[in-house]
C-alpha cells in the first residue's frame, strides 16, 4: 500500500534540455526534484532535441559533466527529432518531445525553468482530465482597435478544428474579458498518454502556424503558438480549467520562475532558499558556475541585491518595470 499519496497512479515527469541555458536550468530542476521526491515511483525524463534539418547546429547537451549530474539524479536523457519546429521556434520542443515518452503512461510536463518545492505524488492529478498552468496574463491575443475581439478570434480557432466553442467559456466572466476564454501558460500540463496529447498538439500548432484563420491575420504567434494551441488540445481531450486543486503546482509544490533575476525579484524566501541549497554542493557548483546568471546571482549572492530592490509583498504591477530596474544595475542576466 502506498502511503501519503493523493493519487496511487504512477506517472512520469518530463522537461526539455539542450545546449546553453536549458542545460543549466535542467540541473536546477533535477536537484530540486530529487530533494522533494526521493522515492518518486515514475520516471524522470530529460528530453533532448537531436541535430537535423530544423537546427542550425547541434542542439544536444555538450557538457559531459552536466549530463552526469542529470543522470546521477535519476534522470533518463531521451532523444527526440524536430520534424516541425526546431531552431525557428524552440517552444515547439515541448510539443515534439512528447512522442519520445512511453506510450500510454501518464505524464506531467514542466518547463525547465521550474523549481520543484514539494512532493509531486501528493498532487491529485486527474490524468483523464488534462489541464495546464493558470499562472498566466492576457498575453494573447492582442486586440486591435478595429479588429476582431476575443470572442471572434478564439471562436475561429475552435471552428477550424471542429471543437465546441461555447462549452469552453467561463460564463462567470464578462463577454470580451480575456479570462472568459480558456487560456493557459504552457509551463506545465499533464494527460494520460503523451502520444495522444502530442498528436493533437502537433496537429493544431502546425495548422495554426501554416494556415491561420483570417481573424488571426494581425496576431503574433511567436512565441505564443504553443499557448494558442494548448487550450484547444485540452478541450479536445475533455479537460479544462483547474482540474487539480489550486495552490499546488505554481504554489507549494512547484515554482515556474522563468528567469533567475525574476526569481530573486519576486518569489518567496522559501523559494530562494530552495534554489541556493539545492545547488550548493561543490560537485554541482564547479560545473554550473560556468553559467554567468547562476555564478553571479546565486554563488556571488548578487541575486540578493536584486531582491532588495523590490517589496515581495507589494510588487510592481507590470513585469516590464521590474525588468527595467534590474537592467539599470546590470543584473538582468539570462
Amino acid at each position: 500500500m502506498v502511503k501519503n499519496r493523493a493519487n496511487s497512479e504512477k506517472f512520469n515527469v518530463v522537461i526539455i534540455a539542450q545546449s546553453g541555458r536549458l542545460s543549466y536550468e535542467a540541473v536546477i530542476f533535477v536537484t530540486t526534484f530529487r530533494r522533494h521526491n526521493p522515492d518518486f515511483e515514475g520516471k524522470l525524463f530529460v528530453a533532448e532535441p537531436q541535430p537535423g534539418d530544423k537546427w542550425h547546429g547541434d542542439p544536444r547537451i555538450h557538457n559531459p559533466d552536466i549530463r552526469a549530474i542529470l543522470e546521477n539524479h535519476g534522470a533518463e536523457i531521451i532523444p527526440f527529432d524536430s520534424l516541425h519546429f526546431g531552431q525557428n521556434y524552440a517552444n515547439g520542443n515541448k510539443i515534439e518531445a512528447l512522442k519520445a515518452l512511453p506510450k500510454g503512461e501518464p505524464f506531467v510536463f514542466f518547463d525547465t525553468d521550474t523549481l520543484i518545492t514539494g512532493d509531486l505524488q501528493k498532487v491529485p492529478f486527474d490524468f483523464n482530465n488534462p489541464c495546464a498552468s493558470m499562472k498566466r496574463t492576457n498575453t494573447w491575443p492582442q486586440i486591435e482597435l478595429y479588429g476582431p475581439g476575443y470572442g471572434q478570434i478564439w471562436k475561429s480557432l475552435y471552428d477550424k478544428f471542429g471543437l465546441d466553442f461555447e462549452t469552453s467559456l467561463d460564463l462567470s466572466q464578462p463577454d470580451e474579458y480575456w479570462q472568459r476564454y480558456m487560456y493557459f501558460n504552457a509551463g506545465w500540463f499533464f494527460y494520460r498518454c503523451p502520444h495522444e496529447f502530442g498528436k493533437w498538439f502537433t496537429e493544431y500548432a502546425v495548422a495554426i502556424r501554416d494556415d491561420r484563420p483570417e481573424e488571426l491575420v494581425c496576431q503574433e504567434l511567436d512565441p505564443w503558438l504553443d499557448q494558442v494551441a494548448l487550450p484547444l488540445v485540452i478541450h479536445k481531450l475533455g479537460g479544462g480549467r483547474q482540474t487539480i486543486p489550486a495552490g499546488l503546482l505554481d504554489g507549494s509544490v512547484s515554482c515556474h520562475y522563468r528567469l533567475l533575476p525574476l526569481l530573486y525579484a519576486r518569489e518567496s524566501n522559501a523559494v530562494v532558499a530552495e534554489l541556493e541549497e539545492a545547488i550548493a554542493h561543490n560537485k554541482i557548483k564547479k560545473v554550473i558556475k560556468a553559467y554567468e546568471p547562476i555564478r553571479k546571482l546565486v554563488y556571488q549572492k548578487k541575486g540578493h541585491k536584486v531582491r532588495g530592490m523590490f517589496d515581495q509583498n507589494n510588487l510592481p504591477r507590470k513585469e516590464q518595470f521590474m525588468r527595467n530596474q534590474i537592467k539599470k544595475v546590470k543584473l538582468w542576466l539570462r
